[in-house]
This record gives structure tokens, C-alpha cells and sequence, in this order.
């Protein structure tokens, strides 16, 4: 993050405390999904790291707020129009203002918002799912990459991305991922409110057919009943 207010990591902690992630789940997804942590790795990952919990503290986020010097600006949370993306948009707005924030709506038609998704300050994104954890945070979070829509720049970080990357034993790498969603999560650079649930339909007959969580198709632990 490079432009104020977003630049105080205060401030963007003092966002995170202001929302209860799932509250914004029921609101923004009718519940249809498990609550995020603000670190982009979750339960679907072979080398997720279960963290403390962090409960919502708006008098801490408050107190943040005023400590940085921000308790009287607005904050512009900006959002692609229509379906669940601006219902959680609205309801972290809601929320927000109900821990003291002043908070402005912008709301853009799809053609608009894509073609800037990168350039807001503070906007909210619906990724698509990745198959391993690491996958995510090197897309998102390393330093310069075409896709780190939050500006996040750790050049620690970085080094410790590197080493689980190299790391192939999901379960060696899981000590790296615990130190990178902490560090990621302790940024401020994101609230993630929830992960999706993904759907699958089919036959009674199909035996052992999951749905992947990057929509892959996998058939070969798949067969029929007859």
C-alpha cells in the first residue's frame, strides 16, 4: 500500500478489527462458505496453517483509527456492481461505519471495474481459487508482481515465499506457511471475508467424484455403480 491512508499499517489493521468476517459471510454469501482469515490460504490447502483466532474489536480499531491520525477521514471502498461481490461490499461498509469509519460507496459496472481492478485503493476482488497456498501468495503478495492489487512488499516475506515454493512435502512446508500467513495477516494488506463453497451435482451411481476447488476434473478415482 503506497497512497494514505492505506500506506499506516494502523490503519489498515484498525479495518480488519472493524469486521467480523463472518458476519460479512452470512451477509454477503447466505453463509455458503467458511469464514477467511485475512491471509489468502485456507482449509482447501495441503499446507494451511491453522492460526489464533482473531475476533472483531471495534474499540481497538478505533483506537488505531485515532492513533493514526484518521479518525475523521472517509474511506472509498469501491466494488464491481451487482449479485454477492456488492452485497459484501456493502456490509463491510456497514460495518466500518459502525466501528466509527467514514465510509463512501462506489459501485462500477463490470466493463468499468475490471479494467482498473488493480488501481484502487481500497476495493474489493473475487479471486478464483488455487490448488495449493503457495500458489496464491506468490500470485497476490509477492513484491511487483503484475496481480498484487494490495501493493504488498516484504522483502522478508519474499525470501520465506521462495523457501516454501522449493519445499515439495506439503507437510515441511506447512512450519513456512504458519510464519508467511502471520506475516501477511499482521500487514493489514487485506480483509478476506470468506472462501466460497464450490458445488458439484451429479448421479447417484458416480462413486468418489469431488468437486475441485480450481474446477479441475479428476476421473481417475471416479466409476459407476452399476
Amino acid at each position: 500500500p503506497e497512497n494514505a491512508p492505506y500506506d499506516d499499517q494502523r490503519v489498515r489493521n484498525a479495518v480488519q478489527l472493524a469486521v467480523d468476517n463472518a458476519v460479512i459471510l452470512e451477509l454477503g454469501y447466505a453463509g455458503h462458505g467458511a469464514v477467511g482469515e485475512n491471509h489468502h490460504v485456507g482449509p482447501m490447502h495441503p499446507e494451511y496453517a491453522e492460526l489464533p483466532k482473531i475476533a472483531r474489536d471495534t474499540e481497538k480499531a478505533r483506537s488505531l483509527l485515532e492513533e493514526a491520525g484518521h479518525s475523521g477521514t472517509e474511506f472509498d471502498l469501491v466494488s464491481v456492481s451487482g449479485d454477492w461481490r456488492s452485497n459484501t461490499s456493502d456490509a463491510i461498509a456497514a460495518q466500518m461505519r459502525d466501528a466509527g469509519f467514514q465510509v463512501k460507496r462506489t459501485v462500477l459496472p463490470s466493463e468499468s471495474f475490471w479494467n482498473n481492478w488493480t488501481g484502487y485503493d481500497f476495493s474489493t476482488t473475487n479471486w478464483g481459487a488455487r490448488p495449493l497456498g503457495v500458489q496464491v501468495l506468490g500470485l497476490a503478495y509477492r513484491s511487483g508482481e503484475a496481480w498484487n492489487e494490495s501493493g504488498h512488499a516484504n522483502p522478508e516475506f519474499d525470501a520465506k515465499l521462495e523457501e516454501a515454493v522449493g519445499t515439495f512435502d506439503a507437510d515441511k512446508r506447512r512450519g513456512m506457511m504458519s510464519e508467511l500467513q502471520a506475516m501477511l495477516q499482521s500487514s493489514g494488506a487485506i480483509v478476506q471475508p470468506f472462501w466460497m463453497n464450490e458445488f458439484l451435482h451429479h448421479v447417484p451411481a458416480v462413486k468418489n467424484y469431488e468437486r475441485h476447488q480450481f474446477r479441475e476434473i479428476h476421473l481417475e478415482n471416479v466409476w459407476i455403480d452399476a
